[in-house]
């Protein structure tokens, strides 16, 4: 079932003048893209930094206003005034940075309770309780409650963080870089727990890197961006072993090998082939897309 279904989703920026008599000019951010979200999946955004990954992020969540398209939530429109409560609940999002996420005079247990107070969800006694229960579901304990965000590792806030995104129990969490600050030994502990909660939870991921390797990890299905467009989107195995877009193998060809096997990389003349007539975000094979340029 289609959770979230993002159609014609675009954004441009205003540039600055450099003088009064300049005429006006904007630039393109994200072109039109069209995806979907299924509920309980993990769909992974990956492209070098500046494609418009955060942009999309941040229109999905309502942080920015598109400048053309619409998405949905389970069909409803998530710009709808009368929806807007609900909609704030349902989807949460994950930053790069849990430090700068995260109130640096408030302790802990004050945070991770605010979504429950800000939406009238139980009393001051029942929410404790389901704090804790939260802090225990990441191997941690009520002696957290008092604590400061500096007083915790870089991994420990990005667990809190976490949590204040799944406390409300939302059905999408959009997660932005949520591990290229962590040293890599942690961030497989913040990866494998994210996939252990979102079979807890049962909530759907918009996962978001330029690292190819961990959206691999990830992602049931990869969307690949370049310069706000997108050129491919595929299940991942098909992406990481098929991939047509010229982009995408680039991408592919860049990553470090950790082991002997060596990713089958077709070359780019069954690009050309399927793109020699025709135009535009093609379905190469069922559930296979990719971007054809016009000439």
């Amino acid at each position: 079932m289609r959770l979230l279904e993002v159609k014609g989703l675009s954004k441009r920026f205003r540039k600055n003048k450099r003088t009064p008599f300049e005429k006006q000019s904007y630039f393109q951010a994200v072109q039109p893209v069209d995806f979907h979200i299924e509920a309980g999946e993990t769909f992974g955004l990956v492209g070098e930094s500046g494609s418009g990954k955060s942009t999309i992020a941040n229109m999905i969540a309502g942080i920015i206003s598109p400048s053309g398209g619409e998405v949905f939530l389970d069909g409803v429109e998530i710009r709808d005034k009368a929806k807007a409560r609900e909609i704030e609940r349902e989807i949460q999002m994950v930053f790069q940075d849990p430090y700068n996420s995260l109130n640096p005079v408030k302790r802990i247990g004050w945070q991770i309770e605010e979504p429950l107070r800000v939406h009238g969800i139980g009393n001051r006694v029942s929410r404790k309780k389901e704090v804790i229960k939260m802090l225990e579901l990441v191997g941690m304990d009520e002696t957290y409650l008092k604590r400061y965000p500096h007083e915790l590792s870089g991994g420990q806030r990005q667990r809190i963080v976490i949590l204040i995104a799944l406390i409300l129990r939302p059905k999408l969490v959009i997660l932005d870089e949520p591990v290229s600050s962590l040293d890599v030994s942690v961030q497989a502990q913040i990866l494998n727990l994210l996939r252990d909660l979102q079979r807890h939870f049962d909530v759907a991921y918009l996962f978001i890197s330029h690292d190819l390797q961990v959206v691999e990890y990830m992602s049931d299905r990869i969307g690949v961006l370049k310069n706000g467009k997108l050129v491919e989107l595929a299940p991942t195995d098909r992406l990481m072993y098929q991939a047509l877009h010229p982009y995408t193998q680039s991408l592919l060809a860049a990553m470090p090998e950790l082991d002997d096997k060596t990713k089958k990389i077709v070359d780019n003349s069954k690009y050309k082939s399927i793109c020699s007539t025709q135009t535009g975000f093609i379905e190469a094979s069922p559930d296979h897309f990719v971007f054809c340029e016009s000439r």
